[in-house]
């Protein structure tokens, strides 16, 4: 009853409200290119009075991009959001949203200056109370309107220009849905000609940081309907797993009885209808995906073809991964060779880092061993084992993350997909996030994972961790490099014993080897490495 009265109130708040923010939804707000609702606590646009932010121009990156993309100006994503909107709402200090009425991601309290950090859990840990919860909110998502969100569903130019908005209401959990299909969309070039080979949150630089706003958006959007401030998404530790352990009625859905590729009926997802999941209608009809429902999830873990997935990746893998040093490397797509993004993404084989479009690893493998909705990239997240499975590639980044403990440079500014250099916006985020403002480690953006978890440390171990990591690194190179130079220096040494010993004919066994007006302090050992 309980469940029943909260969808109830907020179908009937809806309208008084992510994509697009329904207050931006609106013939004025296109036909201005400006997107700075008011805040409510003050109802100043973006909080002004209150000094949280203002309405600004947006500054787009200048650098570069790479070849992948040959067009310009037929695509409503390009320098995102810049079709829709020029100016919307910077925020100050720690407040973050639309409208500057939220905390930056690892911040609370009235002012936002108040740090927090929530533990991501394995799923398989959870206690039952725990389970059945997380259970209950993805289908509370799946049933409840956004409040604050509208999807588009026709492009600018469909829209005329701004003058004839095209928008519509959407659950909270398909919202996303749509958002990672919109963002992975082919380019509708008109007629019946589309251009596939783009992709603003996949095979690049920014796959990594992009799933993990995703993430943080997906948790902030939960922790809002339900009132749990605490809520963070579970994971599932697939490594070395011999099937979908979490593909059972009492996680995420079993096997149908009689229809291997559905769901069983003891599953509420069985009743779960998807959206987004007919790319080659859309580009026929050159239309966006409406949210209109096509149909049951489907999903047949490990029916897959093992040609190109013989199994789920295991903890050798993983962790040949982690070893990779370069986080990107040229050409920067699914062709990049010793790229540890394009190797955890899948695109490269995770025994040697070589592009190898013939086989998944890794990421792309889960995806395709779950064979069914979620090994279609633009209607992968309508299969809610999506999330749990982008929990855990996420800590893998985070594990590398803190083992090579990258400078923000390290992220490509420049040459990258469209979409994917270090200042461009994240498609389709409003409020606006930059790629490189993710490639930095988890905690300073309020979250940790149980497994990763270490005491805490006092600020001068913090202060010494990063030079002993890098100590320990080349550790081996400092004793190599100490032996090698002993000897280059005790050879020469031992010559000149020798010929001394010999010219003065003094016995070895009283002849010093200094004489007392030596300075020992001037004495030293050097060597080149």
């Amino acid at each position: 009853m309980l469940l029943f009265a909260m969808v109830f109130l907020l179908v009937i708040l809806q309208s008084s409200t992510g994509q697009f923010p329904r207050a931006c939804a609106n013939t004025q707000s296109l036909l201005r290119k400006e997107c700075c609702p008011p805040w409510d606590g003050d109802g100043s646009p973006c909080g002004e009075l209150s000094r949280r932010g203002s309405c600004q121009n947006i500054l787009l990156s200048q650098a570069p991009l790479g070849p992948q993309f040959p067009f310009s100006g037929v695509d409503d994503r390009e320098d995102w959001p810049s079709v829709f909107y020029n100016r919307t709402c910077q925020c100050q200090s720690n407040f973050m949203g639309f409208n500057c009425g939220e905390c930056k991601f690892g911040f609370s309290g009235p002012r936002c200056t108040e740090r927090q950090l929530r533990t991501r859990r394995n799923i398989l840990r959870l206690t039952s109370r725990e389970k059945d919860k997380f259970l209950a909110y993805l289908n509370l998502a799946k049933n409840t309107p956004s409040p604050e969100y509208v999807i588009a569903t026709g492009t600018y130019a469909q829209m005329n220009n701004g003058s004839r908005p095209m928008f519509r209401n959407i659950n909270i959990y398909d919202l996303f849905v749509w958002m990672h299909y919109y963002v992975s969309r082919d380019t509708l070039l008109g007629g019946s000609n589309v251009w596939r080979d783009i992709d603003f949150a996949h095979e690049a630089p920014g796959f990594l940081p992009w799933h993990r706003v995703f993430l943080l958006l997906w948790e902030r959007e939960i922790q809002k309907m339900t009132g749990d401030v605490n809520f963070s998404v579970p994971y599932w530790d697939w490594r070395d797993a011999k099937d979908c352990v979490v593909c059972t009625d009492e996680y995420m859905g079993g096997r149908h009885p009689t229809n291997p590729n559905l769901l069983s009926p003891a599953s509420f997802f069985s009743s779960w209808q998807v959206i987004c999941s007919r790319s080659e209608e859309y580009n026929s009809q050159q239309a966006l995906c409406n949210a209109t429902r096509e149909g049951p999830i489907l999903r047949n873990p490990g029916n897959n073809d093992k040609s190109r997935t013989p199994r789920i990746p295991t903890s050798a893998e993983v962790e040949f991964c982690l070893s990779l040093t370069q986080y990107e490397s040229e050409p920067m797509d699914k062709m990049a060779n010793y790229s540890f993004r394009n190797t955890l993404e899948g695109f490269a084989d995770p025994r040697t880092a070589i592009s190898n479009l013939s086989q998944s690893g890794l990421h792309n493998a889960l995806h395709i061993y779950m064979n069914g909705s979620m090994s279609q990239v633009q209607g992968s997240a309508n299969d809610p084992v999506f999330l749990l499975h982008h929990a855990f590639v996420d800590s893998i980044f985070e594990r590398w993350l803190r083992r090579h403990r990258p400078m923000l440079e390290v992220y490509p500014a420049a040459n990258a997909p469209i979409g994917h250099n270090r200042e461009n916006y994240m498609v389709p985020f409003i409020p606006l996030y930059r790629n490189g403002e993710f490639f930095k480690p988890s905690r300073e953006l309020g979250y940790d994972y149980e497994y990763l978890q270490q005491p805490a440390l006092s600020p001068f171990q913090e202060f010494l961790t990063p030079y002993l990591e890098q100590a320990r690194q080349i550790w081996a190179w400092l004793v190599g490099a100490a032996v090698i130079g002993g000897i280059v220096t005790a050879v020469p040494a031992g010559l000149i014993l020798v010929y001394q010993k010999k010219r003065r004919g003094t016995p070895s066994e009283v002849q010093p080897l200094l004489s007392e007006s030596e300075d020992y302090n001037n004495i030293s050992y050097q060597s080149n490495f």
